[in-house]
């Protein structure tokens, strides 16, 4: 199916997106919805068949395979209500106002639907008038209602007398299973690294496969940090017989949400190496998927199929937007944080809205409040950390823990995993820090360490409870909200009209202050990365740290002299913003020839011996 724009909205939280694609696809827009929590996506499912008087048959508690079960009959109904919203602004008229002229309004101008919408708009023949409608309503497509696995979240699950169920019942194999089993025709994001497990589990499902038409009804979509592990990734598949249709590359730090940095790669370089390198990877895997086929006892491929190259993370201009489509070949660019100012398109509350619209660059900020110990980007003064705070403040950290979502690694205390930001967790880890009688300096610093951990399984669900009514006494209070650094530069509420119109340089929502590229956006925060890495190594330093440490500032160095290269032979963009991006990376090379000395005279700790 052709997609009429050039963005998609990446998955936001948990809640934020949950009904996105209802929102936004009948407009032709993609967008992301996570996959996280089943019991979510059971009461969204009851909250729209209450809306829209559709009997609502409940998954029983008892169901052996109940969260797949509850995935597959929400996407099911999603799927349903877009097709149904999609149907009625295609049977609407183009009169000033409707839908159908707001669907057209919306989409590029270099789109072919919209050069035939505004030839239309000019034309005064009434007989071509009306042929041009009914090509333009014939060729009219619904943007995609894609879905979000965290690849790190693969929960084991237990009965009721406490024995482990089988792999395929964990919960990100089920979410996929969920999602295999519904009629949606659209990609599953698989984030979060190469599971070896989950991705062998794939081939279990028909519709990851090619049919008779070479076409597929279910489709991978992997998000890659670079060029490399996206050809592991691929490589790993296309040997299960399964092929990866797009490629969407992260900024590793200039994110929201869940941060996994590189080795100190910038998004500019690495975009580079997908463009010089597109080709080969699809040869290449294109080669071992057709291998892979034939073994399974399937149908060679006649030639290669669709593969995509996107990229998000940052992106806040229309020229950024259409440099990074023209100069790096992108088929399409996310945008993800602008959107949390679009009721219109997210699940999002009063104070949450407040919060980020007022949001400065020192709000936001990369912090440590995941449990699953990657750094996540947060903004300062979110509801469920100040309540976090009063709870330790009153000597009670720790949540009651009420999803268990992230019940995954920890056994330090307990034979079966707990989350680090639950109660039983943190009372037993500070227990452990008593008995050690450190100074007070160090108490603080490692009880603050324990107890900075959040409940981001209930908290990156709220806004979806509270903005339907959906709110229970037992789903607790407070809200974690995850935007990127991006934030800082927007505040006004947009509708989605509006963002749009921003994205494709009809307008201009940003705010006044003063905003960097985003490829100088991400380098500085890698700098500050690097700085407290140093501080964190720099007491129990060893040679392969320090290794590290080196290797990453090289990397940096690199990226450097790329980018110093690149705005130089770029002549058509950028042209206003020019002498600040050279004057920034002649700043940043001064701080990282700093840092290389420092990092140079580091000592290596010498091992205690007993």
């Amino acid at each position: 199916m052709k997609k009429q724009h050039t963005f998609h909205i990446p998955v936001m939280g948990i809640g934020f997106t949950i009904d996105t694609p209802l929102k936004v696809a009948p407009y032709g827009i993609s967008s992301v919805l996570s996959l996280g929590d089943d019991k979510l996506a059971d009461r969204m499912r009851a909250h729209y068949c209450n809306k829209l008087n559709i009997p609502f048959v409940e998954v029983p508690k008892d169901d052996a395979d109940g969260r797949a079960n509850r995935i597959t009959m929400y996407l099911n109904l999603m799927n349903e209500m877009v097709k149904n919203k999609f149907q009625e602004i295609k049977n609407a008229s183009f009169e000033k106002g409707s839908e159908l002229t707001k669907y057209f309004e919306m989409l590029p101008d270099f789109n072919d639907l919209k050069k035939e919408y505004n030839r239309m708009k000019n034309e005064s023949d009434s007989s071509v008038i009306e042929k041009i409608q009914h090509w333009l309503k014939e060729n009219m497509t619904p943007g995609s209602i894609d879905v979000n696995i965290m690849t790190k979240l693969d929960r084991a699950n237990f009965t009721k007398t406490g024995e482990q169920l089988p792999q395929h019942m964990n919960d990100a194999h089920a979410a996929l299973r969920g999602f295999a089993n519904s009629d949606v025709n659209a990609g599953v994001v698989l984030s979060a690294g190469l599971s070896p497990r989950l991705y062998s589990y794939i081939s279990n499902f028909d519709g990851f496969f090619p049919d008779e038409n070479e076409q597929l009804a279910k489709k991978v979509i992997l998000k890659v940090s670079d060029y490399r592990s996206a050809l592991v990734q691929g490589k790993f598949l296309a040997k299960k017989g399964i092929w990866v249709t797009e490629y969407r590359i992260e900024s590793g730090l200039n994110c929201g949400g869940h941060a996994f940095a590189t080795d100190g790669f910038l998004m500019g370089p690495i975009l580079e190496e997908f463009r010089l390198h597109r080709e080969e990877l699809i040869e290449q895997v294109h080669e071992i998927l057709n291998d892979a086929l034939e073994g399974l006892g399937r149908k060679r491929l006649s030639k290669p199929l669709e593969l995509l190259v996107t990229a998000q993370g940052g992106v806040g201009t229309a020229e950024e937007h259409e440099f990074l489509m023209e100069h790096y070949k992108m088929d399409a660019v996310g945008w993800g944080t602008p959107f949390l100012l679009v009721p219109e398109a997210v699940n999002i509350d009063g104070d949450s809205f407040k919060i980020l619209s007022e949001a400065t660059e020192e709000d936001l900020y990369l912090s440590d409040i995941s449990p699953i110990g990657v750094p996540f980007n947060s903004v300062k003064g979110n509801t469920k950390d100040i309540l976090k705070e009063e709870k330790i403040s009153e000597g009670k950290p720790g949540s009651p823990c009420p999803s268990q979502f992230l019940k995954i690694y920890n056994t330090e205390f307990t034979e079966k995993p707990i989350c680090l930001a639950s109660r039983q967790y943190q009372k037993l880890k500070i227990a452990e820090l008593d008995a050690k009688g450190v100074n007070p300096e160090e108490y603080k610093k490692q009880y603050d360490k324990i107890t900075v951990k959040s409940c981001i399984c209930a908290g990156l669900v709220m806004t979806a409870y509270t903005e339907n009514n959906l709110l229970r006494k037992s789903d607790g209070e407070g809200i974690s909200i995850c935007p990127g650094p991006n934030m800082a530069y927007f505040s006004k509420k947009s509708t989605l009209k509006e963002m749009v119109d921003h994205i494709y340089g009809r307008i201009n929502v940003l705010n006044d202050s003063y905003r960097p590229h985003m490829f100088i956006k991400e380098f500085n925060m890698y700098i500050n990365y690097l700085k407290n890495k140093i501080e964190e190594t720099k007491p129990n330093l060893t040679i392969k740290q320090k290794k590290q440490l080196v290797l990453f500032i090289q990397n940096l160095e690199k990226g450097n002299e790329y980018y110093d290269s690149l705005f130089t032979d770029v002549k058509e963009y950028f042209t206003d913003a020019k002498s600040s991006i050279k004057k920034e990376l002649a700043a940043t090379k001064e701080v990282l020839a700093e840092l290389n000395a420092e990092i140079e005279n580091l000592s290596i700790a010498t091992p205690v011996t007993q």
